[in-house]
Order: structure tokens, then C-alpha cells, then sequence
């Protein structure tokens, strides 16, 4: 059966191959599971409902992708976004969460939108590349300086804004010593490094006193607290337009790299350099995100981690569905998410900021109208704690520079057309 379905043959795999690439894929992304309810919570929501939410999202992303893709590419709520959804909409904007699900939802929609018309293409390749480098960037810088605060290791100050905090306390030193372990772990290529430093850090702090051990396991909390709370009608305001973008358009970057380069690692391009199934594998990714604003969770999206599965062999969808059923037995690990402190994976947010911010190494630099709007993304998003208006900034910036210096031509209609919603937005509809 699991033959005929996957046709595991024709893709040159078995189930022990697809078994095995499922559990390494688990093993280097279950870090979400403990990381995405504890940043969510501060905004709000209840902890153990988002947990629930947060293995259900995943494990029906994940079935989505395996049973109607037949993609080895597993799924889970995004880092970044939930950072996002968080600091920026609800802390920083001053909405509710009820209202950033709902800016999650429709953002959701808007990606099965443009899945079932084909008009992806036409979105990505109106986007310039260096804006894409630049978000990328922006969102890993932002979650460093999350990373920091989390951990004490920066402080407000009234002066200069911020200042650097108390190293010794105990926040700053386990934060910086997972971040030290998963770095090192991560050089080794040992499978699972952010989770075991996680845990690491975890088990330690209660060791020594400063942390309480909740228990391992438990019947799953229940879900009702955030199950259909989005409020879409809130979501409907011209100031949310921003957010529903900035959700949009990162996780349809982020979905899209993931699954070419995934793709590329695992030999499932065509001679074109295309994606078979491209529509199903978007079509996926969407549908999870709607389904994981409807459970409770920021935006769920394809995790480029898949690659160390596809490493270790998996090569069809039963690599995700074998992913989908961990993360369902995840769900009874309740007890162990709620144990971690915010700390503890202060040092998980920081290793994803380097592997994110990396991307500033494919800038142009020689080329000043490309580069700038690129320092504008990075350094706009976590100075004022908002990857909306990181986006909006660095378009209006992109399109302004390069009509000032003679280059409009080269923009697209669609850069100038955002660039325009954008202005409006910030002098117009205040």
C-alpha cells in the first residue's frame, strides 16, 4: 500500500529510508514545540492551548504535504512570525492576538489565492532579490535582539534605549550557554542541536534551583482557549494591511526557498530546475496556515530542517507523515514545554538569527540602489520592533532610489504599487 501511494521505488527510497529521514526531520525541528508557546504566550494567549496547537498545526501541515504533495517537507509554525505576531502586532501595535490570527488567517487565504491562480510567479518575481535578502536579514536581527532581552543580556535604558544588562545573572549566562552549545553542537552536525540545547539549559537550571521541573508527561491541555478565537472582522482595518502582508510575503519567501532548496538537496527538481507539484506543495503550505490560525498559532509554513531528512534518506511524502505522527505524540508532552524557561531558548532564537542574517553575504554591495534598501530592511526591523514596517520601508526606500537615480524602468509595476500602499499607510491613514 504505502508503495502504490508513495511509490516509494520509483523515487528510489524504502519505508526504513523514509522512517528514518522522518525522525531525523522531527529531531531538528521539535525545538518549536517548546519555543513557539512560550513566545506566544506573552501575548496573551493561554500556554497550553497554543502547545496543542502548535503539534496539531504541524501534524496537519505535515499530513497535508505527505498525503497530497508526497514531499518529504515538514511544516510547524514559523520562527520569525511568531515573533512577529508577539513583539510586533500585538505588544508593539497594541492588538489583540484575537485580531493577529485573524491578520494570520486572511494572509492564509491570500496564499491559497494566488496557489489556485498561478500567480506566484508573477509575486515572487516582481519582489527584487535584494529586498528578499534583506527581509531575510531584517527578521534574523530581530529575533537576536528578542533573543537578548529574553536573556537579560540587554536592558532599556532611558538615555541610549538600550544598554547591556547584568552578565552574571543566571538569564544571561544560560542564555548565552545554549546559544554556545547549539552553535557547537551544530559545527558537529549533531542531529537535533537547538533541541538538545534546549534542554540542556533546561535541565540544568533545575538542577541547580533556579527552575521548576512541571513534570514529562499528561493528557494534552485543552485547545478551547484559542480554537477559532481570530477575530477577522478586527483584522479588516487599512492600519493591519501591513501585518497581513509582512505575513504573507515572508512565508511565502520562506516556503518558497525552503522547497526549491529542499528540493535541490533531495534530486526531486526536473531538468528545468522546477518543483513537480508545485501547486500542491503551496497549496499545503497555505491550507496549514489557515488551519493553524484557526487552532491558535501564528503562521505555519514549510521548514527548510527538512533538508537533514532528505539527508538521511527520505525522498517521498511518508517522510512527512512519519513527522506528522511525532508531532502527534508530542502532544502528551505537555508538562516538559511548560518547563521551559524563556531563556532556555533565548539561545535557540539567537542560532536561528545567524543562519537567517547569513543572507547579507549575497548583497551587492557595489551596487548602492540595491544595498541600501537592504541596510533599511535589517536594521528598520528590529529598531522598531516591527517586520511590517521593516517591509514597507524597505520597498518605499527600493522604489524612491531607484527612480531618483534613473533606474525606474527596472522596477516593477508591483514594487511601486506596494511602495505606494505603503506611504499611504505611514502620511495618510495614520
Amino acid at each position: 500500500m504505502l508503495e502504490r501511494y508513495f511509490k516509494l521505488k520509483a523515487h528510489n527510497t524504502t519505508v526504513r529510508n523514509e522512517v528514518i529521514g522522518g525522525i531525523t526531520t522531527f529531531l531538528t525541528m521539535a525545538y518549536i514545540i517548546f519555543v513557539n508557546p512560550s513566545i506566544l504566550a506573552q501575548a496573551g494567549m493561554d500556554q497550553g492551548a497554543v502547545f496543542v496547537a502548535t503539534c496539531l498545526a504541524a501534524a496537519i501541515g505535515c499530513l497535508i504535504m505527505g498525503l497530497y504533495a508526497n514531499y518529504p517537507i515538514a511544516l510547524a509554525p514559523g520562527m520569525g512570525l511568531n515573533a512577529f505576531f508577539t513583539y510586533g502586532v500585538v505588544l508593539g501595535m497594541g492588538y489583540t492576538w484575537e485580531q493577529a490570527l485573524g491578520a494570520v488567517f486572511l494572509s492564509g487565504i491570500l496564499f491559497i489565492f494566488i496557489s489556485i491562480f498561478r500567480i506566484r510567479e508573477w509575486v515572487i518575481n516582481a519582489i527584487p532579490s535584494s529586498l528578499k535578502l534583506g527581509i531575510a536579514a531584517g527578521i534574523g536581527l530581530f529575533l537576536a535582539m528578542i533573543a537578548l532581552q529574553n536573556s537579560g543580556i540587554i536592558v532599556k535604558n532611558p538615555a541610549t534605549m538600550v544598554s547591556l544588562g547584568d552578565l552574571s545573572s543566571p538569564s544571561a549566562i544560560y542564555g548565552l550557554l545554549g546559544f554556545f552549545v547549539i552553535c557547537a553542537l551544530a559545527y558537529l552536525n549533531i542531529t537535533g542541536a537547538v533541541m538538545i540545547g534546549i534542554l540542556f539549559v533546561t535541565v540544568l537550571s533545575i538542577l541547580f534551583g533556579q527552575n521548576e521541573f512541571g513534570g514529562l508527561v499528561s493528557m494534552p491541555p485543552s485547545v478551547a482557549p484559542t480554537f477559532l478565537a481570530m477575530d477577522i472582522e478586527g483584522a479588516f482595518q487599512i492600519s493591519m494591511l501591513s501585518v497581513i502582508f509582512a505575513f504573507f510575503f515572508v512565508d511565502l519567501f520562506d516556503t518558497s526557498g525552503t522547497l526549491i532548496g529542499v528540493g535541490q538537496r533531495g534530486g526531486l527538481l526536473d531538468k528545468e530546475g522546477k518543483l513537480p507539484r508545485l501547486k500542491k506543495a503551496l497549496l499545503a503550505d497555505s491550507s496549514a496556515t489557515v488551519v493553524g490560525a484557526a487552532l491558535g498559532t501564528s503562521s505555519t509554513t514549510s521548514y527548510i530542517e527538512s533538508a537533514s531528512g532528505v539527508a538521511a534518506g527520505g525522498r517521498t511524502g511518508l517522510t512527512a507523515v512519519v513527522v506528522a505522527l511525532l508531532f502527534l505524540l508530542s502532544l502528551f508532552f505537555a508538562p516538559l514545554a511548560g518547563s521551559i524557561p524563556a531563556y532556555a531558548t533565548a539561545g535557540a532564537l539567537m542560532y536561528v538569527a545567524v543562519l537567517m542574517t547569513s543572507s547579507l553575504a549575497h548583497v551587492d554591495w557595489d551596487d548602492i540602489t540595491e544595498a541600501a534598501p537592504v541596510l533599511i530592511a535589517a536594521f528598520t526591523m528590529p529598531l522598531t520592533y516591527s517586520i511590517a514596517d521593516g517591509i514597507a520601508l524597505s520597498f518605499i526606500s527600493y522604489a524612491v532610489i531607484k527612480l531618483l537615480s534613473g533606474q525606474g524602468k527596472q522596477v516593477g509595476i508591483a514594487v511601486y504599487l506596494l511602495a505606494a500602499l505603503f506611504i499611504a499607510k505611514f502620511f495618510i491613514f495614520v
